[in-house]
């Protein structure tokens, strides 16, 4: 579901002499639908942007992502934007909404975008934000005027609403409590279940043992290290 051949990744550095600073280099794996694949690698190794090259965010300087039939090294914006739509879910570490709309549009708004009638989303979000601890007072404001800790929950939310083919992780137990994080882990379970391929970056070390089936260190794959 989820395919990486020969990916590299250049910064150039324009305020610095136009530097070109090689990130990442040849980075090859795939992912199976049904399976969870943990990033890992110390600080710096290019996780974060790896994920990103994954969800279109950032341009290859060389080789192919493949998401199903796309290959996002080589997509039109407007592929990337249905891609995201239908097949590629994200779930970050930021809430990023618009102001002033209610929690509950914001959870359902995904499952809206791909056809669903405004009635079963709702539901589905109602299901979700349940489950997640988000209590139902809130669902009618902004989550931009939440703690962090449950922005992060409404992120979750939003992010699972779609049973999106394929999924990226970053860091969705970060600053949750035990319970949170219990649910977190039964999403990405039953994700799996249904036959989500998944990309994860878990700095939990038991969460990643829980969810993931394997891990591929991305230090490998820089430049550093492969001098």
């Amino acid at each position: 579901m989820i395919e990486l051949r020969d990916v590299s990744k250049t910064f150039t550095l324009h305020n610095q002499g136009s530097a070109v600073i090689e990130v990442l280099s040849r980075v090859s794996f795939s992912v199976a639908p049904g399976e969870c694949v943990a990033l890992t690698g110390a600080s710096g190794a290019g996780k974060s942007t790896l994920m990103r090259m994954i969800y279109g965010n950032y341009l290859t300087a060389s080789g192919a992502i493949r998401i199903g039939d796309v290959d996002l090294a080589q997509a039109e914006p407007r592929q990337i934007i249905q891609l995201r739509r239908e097949v590629l879910g994200y779930v970050s570490q930021f809430l990023r909404v618009v102001p002033r709309v209610p929690t509950l549009e914001v959870v359902a708004e995904p499952l809206r975008a791909v056809g669903v009638p405004a009635d079963a989303a709702e539901a589905r979000a109602r299901a979700l934000l349940s489950q997640l601890n988000i209590p139902e007072r809130l669902w009618s404001l902004s989550p931009t005027t939440f703690s962090g800790g449950e922005q992060q929950r409404v992120n979750i939310a939003r992010g699972f609403a779609h049973g999106y083919p394929a999924m990226l992780l970053d860091e969705p137990t970060a600053s949750l409590d035990p319970v949170n994080r219990a649910v977190v882990l039964s999403l990405i379970t039953e994700a799996k279940a249904r036959g989500a391929a998944i990309i994860g970056i878990f700095h939990d070390a038991a969460a990643r043992e829980a969810v993931c089936d394997r891990e591929i260190d991305v230090s490998r794959f820089t430049p550093q290290a492969a001098a």
